[in-house]
């Protein structure tokens, strides 16, 4: 069974813009691969059409079924994690093994003060 996992340094999951995202993406695989990439992304879900932005990515040539490399990278300062009735925007890593469709995806809050904005909230 191929298992792919990210590992964030300080195990934290929440950040503000600006502030750098690092840790490292460990794989055993069933099957080698030639690649492994690291996506900074971010992606909306809800009522409508699905936007996905791809904002940065690390790209490691491998061999073999087994590894762990490290990745960092700078958050840029838009857009925030945020939250509404409608629609929600959600920061994310992905990793994934290449050739084929072997990932695994984590969830980040990336917000002013590490917080996500819940839209139609009192202030």
């Amino acid at each position: 069974m191929d298992l792919i996992e990210i590992h964030l340094d300080g195990k934290r999951g929440a950040f503000a813009p600006g502030e750098s995202v690092s840790g490292t993406v460990s794989w055993q695989l069933d099957a080698p691969a030639d690649a492994v990439e690291v996506r900074l992304f971010w992606y909306t879900r809800g009522k409508g059409t699905t936007d996905v932005q791809v904002v940065k990515s690390q790209h490691f040539d491998v061999t073999g079924a087994s590894g762990k490399r490290p990745f960092k990278f700078v958050l840029p300062p838009e857009p925030y994690s945020f939250s509404g009735r409608l629609i929600s925007l959600i920061w994310a890593l992905d990793a994934v093994a290449q050739p084929g469709d072997r990932s695994q995806r984590l969830e980040l809050v990336v917000g002013p003060g590490g917080s996500e904005v819940l839209l139609g909230e009192p202030v």
